[in-house]
């Protein structure tokens, strides 16, 4: 048992790999605006991949970065996410030059990435990296894998430092089954057209440009578009996600874009109607009394798509972590989708849930070593309040890490790949949904260990299963002060009879308590459970 109790010790000292879960990428990576696709892989024919494509949030005092990466993992082992390296920077224009004379490059928001299949198989990748420079908001780049390099193909015959083409902010582009090419994009209004497939970037000769795609957040109350469109084709089906900015007081919540939403059409132009939200980065929970609360940051923005891989659907979004906006991470829920493909049927997206589990949608294997880092319900009476970017915790919240990457070292290794929760101050609460608690529940002495690090306030953990107010017990333990703060092992004992009647998913949550308003007892760095 010392052995076992003493495994996340161990790993801090040697290294290992923690589990994957939400967010789905190393704790240490910000990917916001994922666009998800199922590829080919080019070096494995015949096996299939599924790409992450996004900004990169590395810059840390604003959005994005001045590069962009992708991750994949193969369709058969979603937890084994892979850096596939840079993709793209702008930071030479057509002919070679330096287009700053500091070597930076230009700054790259959310991009999207498609496919283009020639009549003799050979495929090309588009990439619309969205570049924030006012000459160059167009730009494509091309490549032969879907892991890139990206080369620039749209530059301007007449100005090296120029691109041509139509598209603008949040570019989004879909290539229909009859090789038909489509654009989307805006910012608090939306836009479509068709492409001209020669140049992938320009409206296609004798076509124009469709404006106000779906209604804007302040030109109606249902659909509400704000930014972030991208195009999905569901049987003969044409569905736009976007992020929508809701009503002022609609969910029981302050207006806010934190949410994904979708539209669908029998046409990839329109006319759409308005299907409902996917995803609520907000965590919304009802109480018992009908007040609603947020269960994650109070507000912030999201944008992402929507994936089937190996037949189940997943909504793909990015969450804030940290006190700014510009720690984002990617995050996934799975959600159910059925079409009715007469001509004006539905189509009809099941709401995606606020999780920790990420991919592991059976619920998570309790016995593999967790960084706190994946908590996705993190509470405090007082909630929290935000003066943008900056956000104001009055309890528990998930810590950003950016620790110096040095060669050679694995992604997932713990050394790295963690983040804590912090300011676990009194009433807070931090939950993990969910685990698979099956495999505790013939066990005698089951127990929850805790990676932590005691500040010098005193206080109490209680565990509780289901609900962190009306949920069973599971156990708890007193917390020391200390002066000299290191982290140690917290192992609390779970109680047999509760844990024996929890079979199958069931969520964890750390209620903490404290004499002392208003200071933190210190940060839960980790989690697992054993038993005997």
């Amino acid at each position: 048992m010392k052995r076992i109790i003493s495994a996340f010790s161990f790993l801090l000292a040697v290294g290992g790999s923690l589990y994957a879960s939400n967010p789905i990428l190393p704790l240490w990576e910000h990917i916001p605006d994922g666009e998800p696709y199922v590829f080919e892989d080019p070096d494995n024919p015949g096996k299939y991949r599924v790409y992450l494509y996004g900004s990169h949030d590395n810059l840390i005092t604003e959005y994005c970065g001045l590069d962009q990466v992708v991750w994949s993992a193969p369709v058969g082992d979603l937890n084994n996410w892979r850096l596939d390296g840079v993709i793209f920077e702008s930071k030479l224009d057509r002919d070679g030059n330096r287009m700053y004379a500091d070597g930076r490059g230009d700054l790259l928001y959310a991009p999207d990435v498609t496919l283009l299949t020639a009549p003799d198989g050979t495929k090309t990748y588009y990439l619309y990296p969205n570049n924030q420079a006012w000459h160059r908001t167009g730009m494509v780049a091309k490549s032969n894998r879907p892991d890139g390099p990206f080369e620039v193909c749209n530059w301007s015959k007449t100005d090296p430092t120029v691109t041509d083409g139509i598209l603008n902010f949040d570019p989004g582009v879909f290539v229909d089954d009859d090789g038909r090419v489509y654009g989307y994009w805006g910012f608090q209004r939306s836009f479509g057209a068709e492409l001209d497939p020669d140049n992938m970037a320009n409206v296609k000769p004798g076509t124009k440009v469709v404006e106000d795609l779906i209604p804007a957040f302040t030109q109606d109350k249902e659909f509400r578009f704000f930014e972030a469109s991208s195009m999905r084709k569901i049987k003969n089906k044409y569905v736009l996600i976007y992020s929508r900015f809701t009503n002022d007081g609609e969910f029981g919540l302050p207006q806010t874009n934190f949410t994904l939403a979708y539209a669908y059409s029998d046409n990839p132009l329109g006319p759409f109607t308005y299907g409902g939200t996917i995803i609520d980065g907000r965590g919304r929970k009802t109480l018992p009394d009908g007040k609603v609360i947020y269960t994650a940051h109070p507000t912030g923005n999201t944008h992402g798509s929507i994936c089937e891989i190996n037949g189940q659907w997943y909504v793909f979004y990015h969450r804030q972590s940290g006190t700014s906006e510009f720690a984002r991470q990617a995050m996934v829920a799975p959600i159910e989708v059925s079409v009715d493909e007469a001509p004006g049927g539905k189509v009809t997206i099941s709401e995606g849930e606020v999780t920790s589990e990420g991919f592991e949608i059976e619920g998570m294997d309790p016995f593999k070593l967790r960084s706190a880092g994946i908590a996705c319900y993190y509470t405090h009476p007082e909630g929290a309040g935000q003066g943008i970017p900056r956000y104001a915790f009055k309890g528990s919240y998930v810590d950003t890490n950016r620790p110096k990457i040095e060669a050679g070292i694995d992604a997932h290794d713990i050394r790295i790949n963690h983040a804590p929760v912090v300011n676990n101050t009194n009433g807070s609460v931090v939950g993990f949904k969910y685990f698979d608690m099956t495999p505790l529940t013939g066990t005698w002495s089951p127990k929850l260990h805790l990676g932590f690090t005691p500040s010098d306030v005193a206080g109490r953990i209680e565990v509780r299963l289901d609900d962190p107010d009306n949920g069973p017990v599971a156990g708890s333990i007193d917390i020391v002060p200390s002066e000299k703060p290191a982290p140690m092992e917290l192992h609390i004992p779970l109680d047999t009879k509760v844990i024996r009647k929890a079979e199958g998913k069931h969520a964890v949550y750390l209620v903490v308590s404290s004499p002392e308003e208003g200071k933190s007892i210190g940060d839960i760095n980790s989690l697992v459970f054993t038993k005997q």
